[in-house]
């Protein structure tokens, strides 16, 4: 009866790994053109990973062309608000990069964008200014956010125990090897306005920041039944880097299911979000997962 009942308790809302091993895992890193759209007589076009974007980390090359000279507009000053507008007209951002920085070699702004919905419609705005001979140009577009076809680059959200809006987005790497492989995610933190709204759409309603001084412990473990919610050797936590980025080792022993679990700590070492999972070898059974986690496949 207890062997029937362990067996039973298996198949209930269990994640289908054999599916999840099926899917297959994009490799290429190309960037191309996402969106392109005018404003008088500039053209402005932002590539992507793919030439979509994604639900999570999206790294944005944006251009804007003078169609009438047939010149880059170089060293502006470009700014770049996404906006998601829900059903019932509420209007929320994602983390974002709102300064572009300008990169002089490639005559192109860069940034990142770390879209938090997917959407079949058209409920994504985007809202971009910038200068040109001392004149400001301001544009929005619609766009659209598919889901994240490689779960290497997964994210996740949640409030933290200390009451304020978190998003943790995986950057790096793109495509694990099976060994020891720099793990980069972004953590950032929603910032609750300062200041009562100005004109629509003021940047200050809709903003995050990147969290500073955090870490972020790392236990990767295999949860799939067959794998007994083994971990690895070699793991280094979390810290933030120059890049504002936090860097840490993951150290994947094979490929398959991995579950990234975290317990994010503040500057006080305080826990934020996260809980310990089990370390024992459970073979025939789903290996737990911990509060704060993020699910990757290789």
């Amino acid at each position: 009866m207890a062997v029937f009942f362990m067996l039973f308790s298996c198949t209930i809302d269990k994640t289908d790994f054999e599916a999840e091993m099926r899917r297959e895992i994009p490799q290429s890193i190309e960037f191309k053109e996402t969106i392109s759209f005018k404003k008088d007589e500039y053209q402005i076009s932002i590539s992507s990973l793919n030439g979509v974007f994604y639900k999570g980390y999206n790294e944005i090359r944006l251009k804007i062309l003078n169609t009438k000279t047939n010149q880059p507009v170089q060293d502006s000053e470009v700014t770049f608000l996404p906006i998601f507008i829900d059903d019932n007209a509420e209007k929320s951002t994602c983390p974002h990069q709102y300064q572009l920085t300008y990169e002089p070699d490639n005559q192109h702004y860069k940034g990142y964008s770390v879209f938090n919905k997917i959407n079949e419609s058209n409920n994504w705005n985007l809202y971009i200014s910038f200068t040109d001979g001392n004149q400001k140009y301001t544009v929005n577009q619609n766009f659209k956010v598919a889901e994240q076809e490689n779960k290497n680059l997964n994210m996740t959200e949640f409030v933290g125990n200390d009451g304020k809006k978190y998003c943790i987005a995986l950057i790096a790497p793109l495509s694990p090897k099976v060994a020891e492989n720099e793990l980069i995610a972004g953590v950032y933190q929603y910032d609750e306005p300062a200041q009562s709204a100005g004109e629509y759409p003021d940047a200050f309603q809709f903003s995050y920041s990147k969290a500073e001084g955090y870490t972020l412990l790392l236990d990767p473990r295999m949860p799939e039944p067959s794998m007994g919610n083994h971990s690895s050797p070699n793991n280094v936590d979390l810290t933030q880097k120059e890049d504002g980025n936090y860097h840490g080792v993951v150290n994947y022993t094979m490929t398959g299911n991995w579950t990234l679990n975290f317990i994010l700590l503040n500057k006080a070492k305080e826990i934020i979000k996260g809980t310990e999972v089990s370390k024992k070898f459970t073979p025939g059974i789903e290996g737990e997962k911990g509060e704060l986690h993020i699910d990757i496949l290789f």
